[in-house]
């Protein structure tokens, strides 16, 4: 009889393998609750990986037979792999590395592991760019929303609109540099009540740009969704509508940032900062496609009409020569003052302190000015408390606009005018909405009208 059950167990292998999901399509969350019961708010959702503190081998059991992928989550102090042991024997599925280990000890949990997943959520500076790591993930994030003064009063963007506190623009540096899926695991505020509104901008702030928000729960929300009051549960649908709607169009993902204007900067530097000079273009609603130093080459330029090199003169000779082709051949290019130097990354901030910000000003006037009124690709009007994004399909045949709405109310009346010859616009939204938009010829190009964005909505171009 033994025998005849090994060959059954291994005969279901297969079976067993494909019904786990790859580490590309794992849509994560942070599991407050260690009570096998817990895992009935997971019903119907498409939650598929959750990130333990504490657990039983109970509630991974549990949360193995439906689906999930388990992860522990082990934090820098004591003895690494001893604690990745423990974890492996209780049956996880994988390990997480959040924080800033010793040199090696990722090394010693991977061989641990033997072959289980181990995932490192890390310092934004310590992010392995270019590497073969299936995902790349890292604790540090800003919360997204409107930003405002101590004293109440909203702060002012580039253009006088709103400053939305974002990480898209850290995203988009990121995703230049390869396929790789992408995690944002920064957690609430501590000691703050988040609205489920707020919840709902984080998780688009990071959709939009390609990448994955780790789902995270404040006490005080937790707590309530645990009692299964009505406010929660209805906070938590939302919520759930909204990571729905994003992993029901894998195909955004493999879409490439486009855009007119490309933005040349080593992640090294300001390229891996929050409210720098890639996320000041965004707040103007101009497509830019992020060009990471180390990867400027003609084909990186390809189809841009403008380039900023916010680099200098720091540049290598034969980078100099790309750029200085690009401009030969009629693009126009901007070049960072003489002397200029983009702020590193440090390990203990992720955003420009006030005088980078006032330094920054020296090039954000030339990039303003540049830039002007154009339409690099599209404009979008009535849009002052939202960010948008514009993707393309490999063949060029489809793109993709995004919006983010990160106000308190719906905003009405947007207008998108866009560059291309598109003969079809489909207006898609988390609430299920899906309606043709009529195209309208404007002076650049083609346009369509937008009645109303509660938190979100994309507009399909074909």
């Amino acid at each position: 009889m033994l025998p005849a059950r090994c060959a059954a167990v291994v005969g279901l292998l297969p079976l067993l393998l494909a019904a786990t999901p790859r580490p590309a399509d794992w849509v994560p969350a942070r599991w407050p609750w260690s009570e096998a019961p817990s895992l009935a708010l997971l019903t119907d959702t498409p939650i598929n990986c959750l990130l333990l503190k504490n657990y039983s081998g109970e509630f991974v059991a549990a949360a193995a037979g439906r689906g999930m992928v388990t992860l522990a989550v082990i934090v820098p102090g004591g003895d690494t792999v001893a604690a990745a042991r423990r974890a492996l024997a209780a049956r996880v599925t994988g390990i997480v590395l959040e924080g800033d280990f010793p040199e090696g000890a990722a090394a010693g949990v991977r061989e641990a592991a033997a072959g289980a997943p181990v995932v490192e959520l890390t310092a934004r500076h310590r992010l392995p760019l270019g590497g073969d790591a299936p995902i790349l993930g890292t604790y540090q994030g800003v919360w997204p929303g409107i930003a405002v003064e101590e004293d109440g009063a909203k702060k002012a963007g580039p253009t006088g609109s709103a400053w939305i506190d974002t990480n898209t623009g850290f995203l988009r540096a990121v995703r230049a540099w390869g396929p790789a899926a992408l995690w944002m695991a920064n957690q609430p505020p501590p000691k703050t009540v988040v609205t489920g509104g707020r919840y709902l901008q984080a998780i688009a702030d990071a959709a939009i740009s390609g990448a994955r928000w780790v789902l995270a729960l404040d006490d005080d929300f937790a707590l309530r969704l645990a009692r299964r009051e009505a406010s929660a549960l209805r906070d938590w649908q939302r919520m759930v509508q909204l990571i729905r709607y994003f992993e029901q169009h894998p195909e955004w993902r493999s879409m490439t940032e486009y855009g007119k204007l490309a933005l040349v900067q080593d992640p090294a530097k300001g390229g891996l900062l929050s409210g720098g000079i890639l996320d000041m273009i965004a707040v103007k609603h101009t497509p830019v496609r992020p060009v990471p130093r180390q990867r400027l080459n003609a084909e990186a330029l390809a189809g841009a009409t403008m380039a900023v090199n916010v680099e200098g003169d720091s540049l290598p000779a034969a980078q100099r020569e790309v750029l200085r082709n690009f401009a030969r051949a009629g693009g126009t290019l901007l070049t960072g003052p003489p002397g200029w130097q983009d702020p590193a990354a440090r390990e203990d901030r992720i955003t420009l302190d006030k005088a980078e910000l006032e330094r920054l000003n020296d090039i954000w006037r030339e990039v303003n000015s540049m830039i002007g009124r154009r339409n690099l690709g599209v404009r979008l009007f009535n849009v002052s408390a939202m960010l948008s994004n514009l993707l393309a399909s490999p063949d060029g045949k489809v793109h993709v606009v995004h919006l983010v709405n990160y106000s308190d109310y719906p905003v009405e009346n947007v207008a998108v005018h866009f560059l291309g010859n598109f003969k079809r616009a489909t207006l898609t939204t988390p609430e299920g909405a899906e309606k043709s938009l009529d195209i309208y010829q404007t002076e650049e190009g083609w346009g369509v009208d937008i009645a109303q964005v509660a938190v979100c909505a994309t507009i399909r171009l074909e």
